[in-house]
């Protein structure tokens, strides 16, 4: 049986809340799917994708076996081949479909999916309901419910992508579009030397990899006070930033050759338009540049002289900065342009400098959910603050997002820092 880590920050055992925010979590996963026909749901559009349908399977799955099968001796499977179909990566579970191959699975449909879904939602209250009072339980379906919310966001991302590679540029959803807004005057704020804490505080919920909490020593540095925008990264790309190898990282000049790249993932050629969930639009030069990859961002910051800060001094940042901005909750589903605002959460994910790795002392979830994050400490760089399809609900200060350098899919795209 998975247990939970006695240093791990328990919620209080109020069952009622958390039947009531499972249902609703549950929910938006389904009305988010609301616009997509069958056939969009099944398709995969590359392999770093998943279809639809697999992303309300393997949330369901997840319910499944860390707390039904492991809490209801009497609890039976939807259907025991589920197993190998929907487990994603936890090979101490079972063994798995291939990742890149999701698209294949035309069988189970989406409504047998739904099915799946609804009896896993129906002996969830009744597991909440009889033994909603033990804090490991409570625990494990707070997971259960931050790991679904983490595939609304993938599920926006993949249908994004899915749809940018029809030729009929479709949309998810019509959306409003914004009101013209500029940018502010980018300005760098100063920040001094210090010993600092980061890593999560507090009794409220937090994934084992933003701890342990623990001190770090920023050198003085200073940050941008907004996001990098539309119309500062085109200038970068009219000024040959693609095609000058010193700004690149050597990886990155070669990723750069090898997929022929010259601007961000969704724009035009000629860099007017770009790709949205609503369709094509207009590109707006003061809204923040999305769907970067870090060696794009890196290689911006060095053209102008910049770099990207660590994730210690975005977090020493953002601390004490209410959670508010664009996130899944505005309804916007793509960034803005906020004057006056920090942006420091939602609109885009911000890449860092800094590589994921474990903080000092740093100990995974034991059993199998040990796997979910510890196992993907190499290779991949840190983001921070969340994006305009991240629920807000989700995001703290100290959340650590990671991605390889080369992917851009997400919604990523950075701010500039300075040395003192």
């Amino acid at each position: 049986m998975n247990t939970v880590p006695s240093t791990q920050p328990l919620p209080a055992p109020d069952q009622a809340p958390i039947a009531q925010r499972y249902q609703q979590v549950r929910d938006l996963t389904v009305e988010l799917c609301g616009t997509l026909t069958p056939e969009d749901m099944t398709v995969q559009s590359m392999p770093d994708a998943s279809p639809a349908k697999w992303h309300l399977a393997h949330s369901s799955w997840f319910f499944e076996n860390f707390l039904l099968t492991q809490h209801f001796k009497d609890y039976r499977p939807f259907d025991p081949q589920f197993n190998y179909l929907f487990n994603s990566y936890y090979y101490s579970v079972g063994s798995m479909h291939p990742r890149p191959a999701r698209g294949l699975l035309s069988r189970p449909g989406v409504e047998k999916i739904k099915s799946y879904r609804a009896h896993v939602d129906k002996h969830m209250h009744r597991l909440l309901e009889t033994c909603g009072f033990k804090a490991e339980l409570i625990y494990l379906t707070i997971l259960g419910l931050n790991h679904e919310q983490q595939h609304q966001e993938l599920l926006l991302m993949d249908i994004k992508h899915l749809f940018s590679r029809n030729p009929l540029k479709p949309a998810w959803r019509e959306l409003p579009i914004p009101a013209n807004t500029a940018a502010s005057p980018l300005k760098f704020i100063s920040r001094p030397e210090g010993l600092l804490a980061i890593g999560h505080a507090g009794s409220g919920f937090a994934f084992d990899n933003e701890t342990p909490r623990h001190r770090v020593f920023i050198q003085a540095h200073s940050v941008a006070n907004r996001l990098t925008t539309n119309g500062e990264y085109r200038e970068f790309i009219r000024a040959g930033g693609y095609s000058t190898p010193e700004l690149w990282l050597s990886d990155g000049w070669t990723t750069v050759q090898r997929e022929g790249w010259n601007r961000p993932l969704y724009w035009n050629e000629d860099k007017t338009l770009e790709f949205t969930l609503a369709g094509e639009r207009e590109l707006d030069l003061d809204t923040p540049v999305c769907h970067l990859s870090y060696y794009e961002a890196d290689a911006f910051a060095r053209w102008t002289g910049a770099r990207l800060p660590t994730e210690m001094e975005w977090e020493c940042l953002a601390t004490n900065e209410p959670v508010a901005g664009n996130l899944l909750e505005s309804g916007e589903f793509h960034p803005r342009a906020a004057a006056g605002a920090s942006q420091l959460f939602g609109d885009v994910w911000e890449w860092t400098t800094s590589s994921y790795a474990p903080y000092p002392g740093f100990k995974p979830l034991a059993g199998s959910l040990g796997e979910y994050n510890g196992k993907f400490m190499a290779n991949q760089m840190v983001l921070r603050g969340g994006c305009c399809i991240t629920p807000r609900e989700h995001m703290r200060a100290s959340y650590r997002n990671f991605f390889y350098p080369q992917q851009r899919w997400q919604f990523a795209g950075l701010r500039l820092a300075r040395n003192a």
